[in-house]
């Protein structure tokens, strides 16, 4: 089915279009501003040098991604860790879809994690609308990107979701590579993920008539994400105030330049992926309903991994028990935790200008305290 799309305008670059990028990325200042802060401690002409030995994408992200982001975890964050890769099976090309939290990071340390194990990093979807630059869409694809339109016309996106869709479903059953795709569009701004029935539904298009056969040949893998301390939690909150208060307010390519630069070099405190299990066994339980309740159910195979596989951090439970005023779950923090976390709370407020503070306060508490929530419910 995929012969008949042509995937040139959204996939990543392959090995022998590598010299040609980097010497145009070259040549493009704002690239050049980018590697002296991803690279501050090295003279830039060493960084060119070394960028024009880099010839494949394995080396692109071996030599430059990976170690910046590494340094990142080391200069931003309390440590990064990851549990259930030992389940999976390296040989195999999974679907990792995952709550979506940074609109960089998610993917990014997770393929750090991939690749420490020997396993194919994934090709990452990101949406059109973070693409501000013509530089930017050379170095996501640089770094195995693939392109989601968005704001297409109605009869656009329908075709751009079929080839999207064969895309995906091409490069896991054909090309044997891993592929990371968020459970909705854009990021969870209060912390309650949910996997949205269109996601799962574009990736049915380039399926057969089988829609339960069609997701077991993409080998599904929930994959739950979760930071103690969110960078972008005081920007997220003020989002959500900015649509009460302005119903037509939409977030400009500004904002989503701070938002992705404080998700980079923000406090994270600490990180866990936890990689679930293919999917596949449970999906034979779906055969017998039609595609609409299949779909439903199969994002509810979706949440309930992630939910139950969160690894929680203090923030959480202090953040529930303060919206519930209680000391319901006291034992998983100590004072001194409860302290800094109000702390914390409080300097993010601050950030901001003219905010309403007591709704910005809840709705930052409301982030945190969701994944707990979530993870009580998918348990009982």
């Amino acid at each position: 089915m995929s012969e008949q799309y042509n995937f040139d305008d959204i996939r990543p670059y392959r090995d022998n279009e590598v010299d040609k990028i980097i010497a145009d990325l070259c040549q493009v200042p704002y690239f050049l501003g980018l590697l002296g802060k991803l690279f501050p401690d090295l003279p830039r002409q060493d960084v060119l040098n070394r960028l024009a030995n880099v010839h494949t994408v394995k080396e692109f992200q071996s030599q430059f991604i990976i170690p910046f982001l590494n340094n990142l975890v080391e200069t931003t964050s309390d440590g990064l860790s990851a549990s259930g890769l030992e389940a999976l099976d390296p040989s195999k090309a999974y679907l990792f879809i995952s709550n979506h939290r940074d609109i960089i990071l998610d993917s990014a340390l997770m393929n750090v994690k991939l690749d420490e194990v020997g396993f194919d990093t994934t090709e990452i979807a990101i949406g059109s609308n973070l693409l501000i630059y013509d530089w930017i869409v050379d170095l996501v694809k640089l770094n195995k990107s693939f392109v989601v339109k968005r704001g297409l016309p109605v009869r656009q996106m329908m075709d751009a979701s079929a080839t999207l869709s064969a895309y995906i479903r091409q490069s896991i059953t054909t090309r044997h590579q891993n592929i990371w795709l968020a459970q909705r569009e854009g990021r969870s701004k209060d912390g309650n993920d949910r996997t949205q029935s269109s996601v799962l539904k574009m990736l049915n298009l380039s399926g057969g008539a089988d829609a339960v056969e069609s997701f077991r040949q993409l080998n599904i893998v929930p994959v739950a994400i979760t930071y103690e301390c969110d960078p972008c939690d005081y920007l997220k909150a003020h989002q959500a105030q900015l649509r009460r208060d302005f119903p037509d307010y939409q977030k400009s390519k500004s904002e989503d330049l701070t938002h992705m630069s404080t998700g980079l070099f923000g406090r994270k405190g600490r990180i866990h992926f936890a990689f679930g299990k293919p999917i596949n066994d449970e999906l034979g339980q779906f055969t017998v309903l039609n595609r609409n309740a299949q779909i439903t159910l199969i994002a509810e195979v979706i949440d309930r991994q992630i939910h139950r596989n969160y690894h929680l951090w203090p923030s959480n439970y202090i953040a529930l028990d303060v919206l519930e005023n209680s000391s319901r779950h006291a034992s998983e923090y100590t004072d001194t935790q409860k302290v800094d976390f109000f702390e914390y709370i409080n300097e993010h407020i601050h950030r901001l200008d003219d905010c309403d503070e007591d709704f910005i306060r809840e709705q930052i508490l409301r982030s945190y305290a969701n994944p707990l929530i979530n993870q009580e419910q998918a348990y009982k």
